[in-house]
């Protein structure tokens, strides 16, 4: 899968130092791949209550890469 631009998504954050850099949920140290890592093992809402998102944030980062997954742009680096 190709590499997705993280800044376009409002719910998330990448902070030097914070996490090594990786991508987090905005005001949070939880890695946005924490989500993708358990979503098929977990519901929302256990995510939510494990490791303290909510679920607005959740959606949205599931919806911003559903959206890059479907964008011409992110196709065509495959």
């Amino acid at each position: 899968m190709a590499s997705l631009d993280w800044s376009q998504c409002p719910a998330v954050e990448r902070v030097p130092g914070k996490r090594s850099g990786a991508v987090v949920f905005r005001g949070t140290r939880t890695p946005v791949s924490t989500v993708f890592e358990n979503l098929q093992d977990m519901s929302v809402e256990e995510l939510i209550q494990e490791f303290g998102v909510t679920r607005e944030q959740v959606e949205a980062v599931l919806q911003f890469a559903a959206q890059s997954a479907e964008s011409p742009v992110a196709a065509d680096r495959q």
